[in-house]
C-alpha cells in the first residue's frame, strides 16, 4: 500500500505532466491553428475598435512551421528555416488579414486586403479602384478628414510608397504575383500599403475570425460593467 507521501508525489507528478501537456497543446494550437490578437490602433475603425480581442485563423491560408525556437516571451532562442503548409485558399479581396509589418517584422498589423497579385490599384479622390472597377467601401469604413489631397500633395498627409501620389489620389500600381495591397477601413487615419507598399505572401499570418472580447479603455474603472462592449463579443469579422 502506498504511503501518503508517495500518493502526494504521484499527484504532483500527474499535475506537472498534465500542465506540460496542456502547455505544449496550447503552443501547437497557437502556432498552427488559432492565435489571439488585440487591436492597438484606430486604423480599422469602425469595423474593429481599439480594445477588440480577436481570434486569428492561421489554418485557412496555410499553417507555418516555427521560424524561431526558444523560450516563449523572451529573446532567448534562435531562428530556424520555415515552410508554409498547404492551405485551404489564398487571401482574397475583402479579407481582413494579419501580417508582419514590412518595415518591422517583429510587429503584426491588421488591414483589409484590397487587391491580390497581378491586380492594379488606383485611388481617385479617396475612391479605390482595382483593375478599373470601384472597390466597394466596407459597411463600417469611414473618412474622418474632409480634405482631399491632390496627387502632388502627399507630403501633407504622409509620404507615399514610390511617391506615386498622395493619400487620396494615388497610383496606378500593379501588385507583384506574390504580394497583396492592404488598407485600413479608417481610410484617412491608416498607415497602410499607400505608405509602405506591398504585403508579401511570406509575411501573411492569418485571417481575422471573430471578436471574443472587447474592452473600452476610455470608460472609467468606476463603470466597470460599461467597459466591456458586450455587443461586440462573438461578432464575426467581415
Amino acid at each position: 500500500m502506498k504511503t501518503e507521501k508517495e500518493k502526494s508525489k504521484k499527484r504532483f507528478k500527474d499535475f506537472t505532466e498534465g500542465l506540460f501537456a496542456a502547455l505544449i497543446a496550447a503552443l501547437i494550437i497557437r502556432q498552427f491553428i488559432v492565435q489571439a490578437y488585440t487591436i492597438p490602433t484606430s486604423s480599422m475603425e469602425k469595423t474593429l475598435l481599439v480594445g477588440d480581442f480577436l481570434l486569428v485563423n492561421k489554418f485557412n491560408y496555410g499553417m507555418r512551421t516555427p521560424e524561431w525556437i526558444g523560450i516563449p516571451y523572451t529573446d532567448i532562442g534562435f531562428d530556424v528555416p520555415w515552410v508554409r503548409l498547404p492551405g485551404l485558399r489564398q487571401p482574397q479581396q475583402n479579407d481582413v488579414i494579419i501580417f508582419r509589418y514590412p518595415k518591422d517584422r517583429s510587429m503584426d498589423y491588421i488591414k483589409r486586403c484590397i487587391a491580390t497579385g497581378g491586380q492594379t490599384v488606383e485611388i481617385i479622390d479617396k475612391k479605390v479602384f482595382v483593375d478599373g472597377e470601384k472597390f466597394p467601401l466596407p459597411p463600417k469604413a469611414q473618412f474622418i478628414d474632409p480634405r482631399v489631397f491632390d496627387r502632388n500633395e502627399g507630403q501633407y498627409a504622409f509620404p507615399t510608397f514610390r511617391n506615386l501620389g498622395s493619400r487620396d489620389n494615388y497610383g496606378p500600381i500593379t501588385i507583384p504575383d506574390d504580394g497583396y495591397w492592404a488598407m485600413g477601413d479608417n481610410r484617412d487615419n491608416s498607415s497602410d500599403s499607400r505608405a509602405w507598399g506591398f504585403v508579401m505572401d511570406e509575411d501573411i499570418v492569418g485571417q481575422a475570425l471573430i471578436i471574443y472580447f472587447s474592452w473600452n479603455s476610455n470608460v472609467p474603472m468606476s463603470q466597470l460593467f460599461n467597459k466591456i462592449r458586450f455587443g461586440r463579443i462573438g461578432w464575426v469579422i467581415r
